[in-house]
């Protein structure tokens, strides 16, 4: 590609162990702070209920919280579990974001419930679930846009504000329907990365241009654990295996200390799978990461990235951010010399 994809961060808001949820979004606020010092473009939260570790739930009143707390930086979801809620109620919560923090809100909707089966029947009122999430996207498209003459059920705040949607997706489904309707699209590599290249690709050849985006849009997600060095790297990167593998166990998800060795903490099928889940993971100092950056840029076309950083102490949670930035100001600074 002969532009470097714009670089953004996904916060799940996650609890270290023995710490409170008010220090733990006190950390989220300096995390999206730093994040906007060094020029990331979005800072979006997603929607998990019922998981120990994970205190993003009321996903949009932590979003007016960090854009209250920042400036330029867009604040959004990533995403809101579509299925949990009446559209009208997301358009109103969003046409209020958007009227306090003018230019700087996205609506990311996903249709999985975020939860286990019965947290997701004590979310929905009934039960239609992820079936009706195309005719849902059309609801919100609708409240968000202009008002129509006759329009019976409006969303105020909410009318007018075109907040911009995107679909998040881990399948093929998601890639289809935003092509289809022509909306910004996401790829959850940093959960579900077997189908990106496929799913992306079915993004791009099927997209048809809309009022909000003439051009597709892709964004890819994908975990990373920048250190200043590779094995300081590997040591930190064993808090989000710690946190897979009780993902896997249906253990709490509260973060970790690193370890020196995850040898004896999982057996060779759960080291598997924990791998296996973060095959996209970027892993070690800036030029490790840069290398891994462009091998994965050369398998796909993408115009953004979005990283997921699981590193236990905060401190360091910030520095990974100054690598990060680090690998794409050189990016740049090559590409300029290029041209």
């Amino acid at each position: 590609m002969s532009k470097h994809p714009d670089y953004s961060l996904l916060e799940l808001a996650s609890v270290r162990e023995g710490d409170s949820v008010g220090t733990t979004l006190a950390n989220s606020v300096a995390y999206a702070q730093h994040a906007e010092k060094l020029g990331f473009r979005r800072f979006w939260l997603a929607e998990h209920h019922n998981m120990d570790g994970i205190s993003s739930s009321a996903t949009s009143v932590l979003i007016g919280h960090i854009a209250g707390k920042t400036s330029t930086i867009r604040v959004g979801s990533g995403g809101v579990m579509l299925p949990n809620h009446p559209p009208l109620v997301i358009a109103e919560q969003f046409g209020t974001l958007e009227s306090l923090y003018p230019g700087r809100i996205d609506l990311g909707l996903g249709r999985a419930p975020g939860t286990d089966p019965v947290t997701a029947r004590a979310l929905r009122r009934d039960g239609l679930g992820a079936e009706q999430f195309p005719e849902d996207v059309a609801r919100l498209q609708t409240l968000l846009g202009p008002l129509q003459p006759g329009q019976p059920v409006k969303a105020i705040p909410g009318a007018g504000t075109n907040v911009p949607i995107w679909l998040l997706g881990s399948s093929l489904y998601s890639a289809q329907l935003a092509a289809m309707r022509g909306l910004p699209y996401a790829f959850a590599g940093h959960f579900a990365p077997r189908l990106y290249r496929e799913a992306l690709r079915v993004y791009r050849d099927n997209f048809r241009p809309s009022d909000q985006l003439a051009e597709p849009y892709a964004m890819l997600a994908v975990p990373a654990v920048p250190a200043d060095s590779v094995e300081e790297a590997r040591f930190l990167a064993t808090t989000s295996y710690q946190r897979i593998l009780a993902l896997f166990r249906g253990q709490p998800l509260w973060m970790k200390p690193p370890v020196d060795t995850m040898d004896g903490l999982w057996n060779a099928g759960e080291e598997a799978s924990v791998r296996d889940f973060l095959g996209l993971q970027l892993l070690g100092d800036t030029a490790a990461i840069r290398q891994q950056l462009d091998e994965l840029l050369a398998t796909v076309e993408v115009d953004e990235l979005m990283f997921t950083v699981d590193i236990y102490d905060p401190a360091k949670r910030r520095h990974a951010l100054d690598i990060l930035a680090a690998t794409r100001d050189q990016s740049t600074d090559s590409t300029a010399s290029i041209n």
